[in-house]
């Protein structure tokens, strides 16, 4: 799928509208989402950025079905997230979302193929076929040869490359992506990326979560996030001029 097409003439993924979330914290209420509306199509990569308390992080955890709004609408793949049970949202999440954190967040007991293997584990596979599917991913990222090691015996670029193995290892509708090279030095950083863009260069619609000016350019949109509003949207040639306008001062 040529990425300039990618999200035109595709139906939404994600649908959110007037989406609140508020939290009561004793007897305060912190309001950390204030109304907020946008569409994901499939196959399109949106960078969803802004500071500390901007509300992003808010946005990752009801995205990914960790979480159920306040009030307003969150649709995944046409189903309303706001209306399904606890059972249920574990099942869409498992299914429908793939998850690369910062921390990575691997088992450090087993090896790089049984944490692969721990989504499909959950969907129910038989073995044979989870193993499959595993060796298949991982060659993917460029980690074949490294089945059989603990993440304590990789880098960290290599424990990201494993974490975003897992991800994709259900053909999920949408991969979340959490400051996914917040732990990494600049140069692995930039091959993580590029994983991301030969990823969505094939389709996959990847929504990254980040402070990071610099990995808006990666992205065709940045849905700017400021005190849980959506400040502004950004696309094409502004995207990038505003891009390298904050690179450059940095």
């Amino acid at each position: 799928m040529n990425s300039h097409e990618s999200g035109a003439g595709t139906a939404p993924v994600v649908i959110v509208e007037n989406m609140t979330r508020t939290y009561t914290m004793g007897e305060t209420q912190v309001h950390a989402l204030r109304g907020v509306s946008f569409t994901i199509h499939r196959g399109e990569s949106v960078a969803i950025m802004g500071p500390s308390g901007s509300g992003k992080s808010t946005i990752l955890h009801l995205l990914g079905c960790l979480d159920k709004p306040t009030s307003g609408s969150y649709q995944l793949d046409g189903r309303y997230v706001e209306r399904m049970s606890d059972r249920e949202l574990s099942r869409l999440r498992n299914r429908k979302v793939g998850f690369v954190f910062q921390s990575f967040n691997l088992i450090q007991q087993v090896s790089v193929i049984e944490n692969v293997e721990v989504p499909l584990i959950y969907m129910g596979l038989e073995k044979a076929r989870r193993l499959e599917m595993c060796r298949a991913v991982l060659e993917s990222v460029g980690l074949g040869h490294r089945l059989n090691h603990r993440p304590n015996e990789l880098s960290g670029g290599e424990n990201q490359r494993v974490a975003i193995a897992r991800a994709l290892v259900t053909s999920p509708d949408i991969i979340l992506a959490d400051e996914p090279t917040g732990n990494l030095d600049s140069k692995t950083g930039e091959e993580i990326m590029e994983i991301f863009q030969r990823l969505h260069e094939q389709g996959a619609t990847v929504i990254l979560i980040t402070h990071d000016i610099s990995k808006g350019k990666w992205a065709e949109r940045i849905l700017q996030m400021k005190d849980g509003l959506l400040q502004r949207e950004l696309t094409g040639r502004e995207k990038d001029e505003i891009v390298d306008l904050f690179v450059g001062v940095a």
